[in-house]
């Protein structure tokens, strides 16, 4: 059994850190067929995203959803990428990111004070935060806004590291392209969406139509899917570390190096005369990148299986390096920051209150349920230390 098929297992979805430190000890490039490899160390993995010479492959695909994707900037190689990127960076702007910080701060302390004592952090917080940012940001009417959770998961199954065609992802891909087609017709004042269609039609038709739906639907996702698995795997690791620091951003930035949202993505080599870590890879070779791995490196990160959110230089591959670089990193990001600095502020004690369940993925790793128990009692979350079950972040 290769390293793929170990972290395929019930087992290395569950848990592929060991996995990971077991590959390291192999090297930061690892050979699984003759023109196709994993790569896992950091500094491999950051010169294949940087390169474009390695790009993404596109097969023609009948299935919905895989068809719907390679229309999106996730899937698209130059030059449509740099064309369609380039649009929708004109709309989806920093400043645009920035101003959505008072709607943050505002749901997060909605979404707190409606808490029970004990609850599901992943349905009543990690979920409800980041899609009412990018229902808000899209202008989707809050009572649309449930009916968004099972379609993201099933579409997103897509994308795991299996050939099997899925029905429940390609129905996904149907319903959300159906109700796109219908925003678009008539979108909300203000929103990316009429901010994108007015873009389309000012720039002559560089965006097509089918491109525009898919662009879209892949924000709405990307927009709330990994931010929610974010916010879940950083409450998770907070339940047990008893120092976990004073500086959001930096708690966040910890969170996803130690349990990334996003633990793999793919490349192909596009031309000859390629290499990663010093192995050549010829044109047409298949890449693996474990994002996870990379930043479990122990060659760039010391004691990597140690959570440290002080840690010097973190700079984090979760959410890509380059052309593909995910256009919202900033904005969950920003989610992240605000809502655990007001979690912790809020409820500067939060316990288990039962056993949490995994999604049973490994390209998106995330949690299902997380029950916790949320007290107010206790010191306000200030200080940089605390009791194990204690949180300050």
């Amino acid at each position: 059994m290769n390293l793929i098929e170990s972290l395929l297992s019930p087992a290395g979805r569950a848990d592929p850190f060991p996995l990971y430190a077991e590959a390291h000890r192999l090297g930061p490039v690892l050979p699984i067929a003759d023109t196709a490899f994993v790569i896992v160390g950091y500094a491999a993995v950051n010169e294949v995203l940087r390169n474009p010479g390695f790009g993404i492959r596109t097969d023609p695909s009948s299935q919905p959803a895989l068809e719907l994707m390679q229309r999106s900037i996730l899937r698209a190689n130059p030059p449509d990428h740099g064309r369609m990127r380039s649009l929708i960076s004109q709309v989806f702007t920093p400043r645009r990111v920035a101003a959505l910080q008072p709607v943050i701060e505002t749901a997060v302390d909605d979404l707190l004070g409606g808490l029970p004592a004990e609850v599901d952090f992943m349905d009543r917080f990690a979920f409800q935060l980041p899609v009412t940012v990018i229902c808000e940001l899209l202008g989707v009417p809050a009572s649309e806004r449930d009916r968004f959770r099972p379609l993201a998961s099933d579409l997103t199954a897509a994308l795991e590291l299996t050939d099997s065609s899925d029905e429940a992802a390609d129905a996904a891909a149907r319903e959300l392209g159906a109700y796109f087609v219908q925003l678009i017709r008539d979108p909300a004042p203000d929103s990316l969406v009429s901010a994108l269609v007015a873009a389309r039609d000012a720039d002559d038709g560089r965006l097509s139509d089918e491109e525009l739906l898919a662009n879209l639907i892949l924000l709405l996702v990307a927009g709330f899917e990994t931010t929610t698995d974010l916010l879940g795997n950083g409450l998770a690791i907070l339940l047990g570390q008893p120092e976990v620091g004073s500086d959001p951003a930096a708690f966040v930035e910890e969170v996803l190096r130690y349990d990334s949202p996003v633990q793999v993505t793919t490349r192909v080599a596009r031309a000859d005369g390629l290499s990663a870590g010093g192995i050549a890879m010829p044109a047409g070779s298949d890449l693996i990148l474990l994002l996870g791995a990379a930043n479990r490196d122990p060659a760039r990160f010391p004691q990597p299986d140690r959570f440290d959110p002080a840690r010097a230089d973190n700079k984090p591959l979760s959410f890509g390096a380059g052309a593909h670089i995910c256009l919202g990193n900033s904005l969950a990001r920003l989610e992240a920051k605000v809502a655990f600095a007001r979690l912790r502020d809020r409820f500067p004690t939060i316990s288990s209150a039962g056993p949490a369940t995994r999604r049973d993925r490994l390209v998106l790793r995330g949690y299902r349920t997380l029950p916790v128990r949320l007290s107010s009692a206790g010191c306000s979350g200030s200080g940089g230390t605390g009791s194990r079950g204690r949180t300050s972040a």
